[in-house]
């Protein structure tokens, strides 16, 4: 294989709600951190371990938006992108990196307005799709019959 391959899928909550930043040409870039964490048994102790990663999500403009308006801390969402680190100079003089994931496509598998007690809630993924239009039955000049007798419904 010829390529190279930069693509990082995680599952993970909200640490923080999404912060943004918007720039004068009109765009605008939202960071929140996720955790991801793996949980096994120590086989020494026998003692329930748990392992948490935070990884710093970047995300631009319209889903970046997106973003701020229907995610908070302690959601659960999939996040899809690449690796980026970036080098920058702190207040001392010394050189700082920092890696995150520059995220491309994103799924909320829950969201604080769904997974509370209101299920009257609407589903967010149904919302950003444009509904079907309605059509009318067509009409038919042929009898209706019951060929259908033994369905249990």
């Amino acid at each position: 294989m010829s390529g190279t391959l930069n693509k990082v899928m995680l599952i993970g909550n909200l640490g923080d709600d999404v912060k943004m930043h918007y720039f004068e040409g009109g765009g605008c870039v939202g960071r929140f951190p996720i955790a991801t964490s793996e949980t096994y048994v120590s086989k020494q102790t026998n003692e329930r371990i748990t392992n948490t990663e935070w990884h710093n999500i970047v995300v631009r403009n319209k889903g970046a938006e997106i973003c701020e308006k229907y995610l908070s801390k302690g959601d659960k969402v999939y996040i899809e992108g690449r690796l980026k680190t970036r080098k920058w100079t702190d207040d001392k003089g010394n050189d700082r990196y920092s890696t995150e994931i520059q995220c491309n496509d994103f799924t909320f598998l829950t969201t604080k307005k769904e997974s509370g007690a209101n299920e009257n809630t609407p589903n967010i993924a149904a919302e950003q799709k444009p509904a079907a239009p309605v059509t009318s039955p067509k009409k038919s000049n042929e009898p209706i019959t019951d060929d259908n007798d033994d369905l249990p419904f």
